[in-house]
């Protein structure tokens, strides 16, 4: 199997400047040209646009910081969000859960006679906890499996662009003329 093609930045060895110039030129019209923009606010959305400065970042160093991507990643930029969002409410049950837990027991050995909450209240509270942890496992999971997708696609946009620009450029066909000259000269 043949290896897939490097960028122009990344070519070494024995090129000429024709192929080299092929090369560069297939490259870019694989771009637009117009940069990444953030299509929601900063404002509202700080860890998003942390995550997008980010991917930016990182997609400017090999030369993809381009409009064409621009709609997946922010996309994948406000998944990221979300599931620290979930992540957040997440652990908040699971405090909340311990906190239960806590309280039942030490009302429980401190004073049997105390008014605290039954056994049946606890565990109902208890199993209601467990089920909205569980929920939110799931729904991370969901967006775990989109950014996922997303990363996925996202390389095998790039290599696939790579992949399409031709190792060596087109030869250039002789006119027929030119390849009747050659031919009747001896060097064909």
């Amino acid at each position: 199997m043949a290896r897939p093609s490097k960028p122009v930045s990344m070519l070494e060895g024995h090129r000429t400047i024709d192929e080299l110039q092929a090369r560069r030129d297939a490259e870019a019209a694989m771009l637009t040209g117009k940069p990444m923009e953030m299509q929601f606010k900063k404002k509202g959305h700080k860890i998003a646009a942390k995550e997008f400065d980010r991917i930016k970042e990182l997609l400017a160093k090999i030369g993809k910081d381009d409009a064409l991507y621009e709609q997946i990643i922010n996309t994948h930029c406000l998944l990221v969000e979300e599931c620290e969002q979930i992540q957040d409410i997440r652990n908040q049950f699971v405090h909340s859960k311990a906190e239960l837990a806590e309280d039942y027991n030490h009302d429980r050995t401190s004073d049997p006679e105390a008014d605290g909450i039954s056994a049946a209240e606890y565990y109902r509270l208890l199993a209601k906890l467990s089920q909205s942890i569980i929920g939110c496992d799931k729904e991370l999971m969901a967006k775990r499996k989109m950014l996922l997708d997303i990363d996925k696609e996202n390389v095998m946009t790039v290599q696939s662009a790579l992949r399409s620009i031709p190792k060596k450029p087109e030869e250039k066909k002789k006119t027929g003329m030119a390849a009747f000259m050659e031919h009747r000269a001896g060097g064909g």
